[in-house]
């Protein structure tokens, strides 16, 4: 986790998040799109991603993802780790998130985003908690709260699970039947 005295305000703002919204292209996954002749045929997922958010979920926090693209791989990845607010194919992704906290009665304040790209930006700029991944655009790194060491696909998503339920300070709870 990064901790330096520059993520002092990022703490205190993940500190307030009940809802945490994931892109997936180049953040659940590492942005690479592989096609076969009868369209997208692969994605690959990290299981240290699954693994943080269903931590996170434990610890109470709603998890959702909202997509530009639309992927039956996704939909299975979703229903998987529980993650049962899942809006793909989603190109005004601002009014989908507006739609998801009016339907979760949760305050944009107390939601973190993780994105990648500028279309990204209109939820970003209105969560209490922005995050991003080294490998997103400058444009976005430059205007979230928090930015990975790790990249998208490769861990970015449990860092940011991590860092969350570091700031809730229920880190030390949820690792707590893994060590008996």
């Amino acid at each position: 986790m990064n901790t330096s005295s520059n993520n002092i305000a990022a703490l205190k703002k993940a500190a307030l998040v009940k809802l945490m919204v994931f892109d997936v292209d180049g953040i659940l996954t590492d942005g690479s799109l592989h096609f076969g002749p009868d369209g997208e045929a692969l994605k690959t997922f990290n299981v240290l991603d699954g693994q943080g958010i269903k931590l996170l979920q434990e610890a109470g926090v709603i998890t959702a993802i909202i997509s530009a693209r639309q992927s039956p791989i996704v939909a299975k990845r979703a229903a998987d780790l529980g993650i049962t607010h899942l809006m793909q194919g989603i190109h005004d992704k601002k009014e989908a998130f507006l739609e998801l906290i009016a339907v979760l009665s949760v305050a944009p304040e107390h939601c973190g985003f993780i994105g990648d790209d500028v279309i990204d930006l209109p939820v970003l700029s209105r969560v209490g908690f922005a995050a991003s991944v080294p490998n997103g655009h400058a444009e976005v790194r430059s205007r979230v709260d928090y930015v990975t060491q790790a990249s998208g696909g490769n861990g970015a998503a449990r860092e940011i699970c991590d860092f969350i339920l570091q700031a809730l300070g229920k880190y030390d709870l949820v690792l707590t039947r893994f060590l008996k």
